[in-house]
C-alpha cells in the first residue's frame, strides 16, 4: 500500500468556521500574537491567556468536520496514510483519520506549566471540562496550561512528521502557507520522485524545483479534485 502524507493547515479547518490566524480580520488582528501564543505572554498574563483558549476550546461545540476532513480520512481506505496537522483543533479526529500529528499541540489537552511535554500530566478536556480556570493543578501542582506550542517553544513532534515524510510516495499539502516552520520545512524531507500537491485557492510561493501540482480550490473542493486526480493516475 502506498504512503501518503498530508501536511494540513488553517485553510481546511477554515471552511468549518474555525478562524485562522493570519488572515485579515483573523484571530492576529484581534490580539497580539506574542500576546496569546508565547511563553512570554502566558507568564505576563496566565489568566487572560487561559480564557483565549477556553473561548478557542468552546468554539469547538459548534464546528462540524468539513468535505475536506472527511476525504482526509476516506484516502485511508487507498493509502497507508499520516496527517500531519499544523492545526490545534480536534476535527482530523472526529473527520475519522486515525493516525494524525498534531505538531502545535492539541486545544482539548491540557498540561504542566513546569513541563508541558511530560505525558505524566496531559490531559484530555471532556466537552463538559473545556473552560480550564486560575488555580486547577496539574498533577505536579503547576498551573494547568494549554497543551500548545508556543512560539519559541520548541516543536517535539517534527521529528516523527519528518521520519513520515521520508516514506511519502505522494505528499499532500492543504490549506497552509508555508510560511510557518519548521512545519514548512517537511518538503524538503520528501522523496524526490514522490507526486506532490498543493491544495489552495491562492497562489502559494515555495521555494522548491521540484514539480508541484497546485489545485486552486478551496480544501472540500480541491480534496474532490485530488481524489479523482489520485484516480485517474
Amino acid at each position: 500500500m502506498k504512503k501518503l502524507v498530508i501536511l494540513s493547515g488553517a485553510g481546511i479547518s477554515a471552511e468549518s468556521g474555525i478562524s485562522t490566524f493570519r488572515d485579515a480580520g483573523g484571530l492576529w488582528d484581534k490580539y497580539p500574537v506574542m500576546q496569546v501564543a508565547s511563553i512570554e505572554g502566558y507568564e505576563a498574563d496566565p489568566e487572560l491567556v487561559i480564557n483565549f483558549y477556553n473561548e478557542r476550546r468552546k468554539q469547538l461545540l459548534d464546528v462540524k468536520p468539513n468535505q475536506g476532513h472527511m476525504l482526509c480520512a476516506e484516502l485511508e481506505k487507498y493509502f497507508d496514510v499520516t496527517v500531519v496537522t499544523q492545526n490545534v483543533d480536534n476535527l482530523h479526529e472526529r473527520a475519522g483519520s486515525h493516525n494524525i500529528i498534531h505538531l502545535h499541540g492539541e486545544l482539548t489537552k491540557v498540561c504542566s506549566s513546569y513541563n508541558p511535554n511530560n505525558p505524566k500530566y496531559i490531559k484530555e478536556l471532556k466537552p463538559e471540562e473545556f473552560e480550564v480556570k486560575m488555580g486547577d493543578k496539574a498533577g505536579d501542582g503547576s498551573q494547568l496550561r494549554p497543551f500548545i506550542v508556543w512560539f519559541g517553544e520548541d516543536v517535539p513532534r517534527i521529528a516523527d512528521a519528518a521520519y513520515e515524510a521520508e516514506k511519502a510516495d505522494i505528499f499532500v499539502i492543504i490549506g497552509t502557507s508555508m510560511n510557518v516552520y519548521p512545519a514548512a520545512g517537511l518538503l524538503n524531507y520528501v522523496p524526490y520522485n514522490a507526486e506532490v500537491y498543493l491544495i489552495d485557492p491562492k497562489d502559494v510561493y515555495i521555494d522548491t524545483e521540484r514539480k508541484i501540482t497546485h489545485i486552486k480550490k478551496g480544501a472540500s473542493e480541491g480534496m474532490k479534485e485530488l481524489m479523482r486526480l489520485i484516480a485517474e493516475g
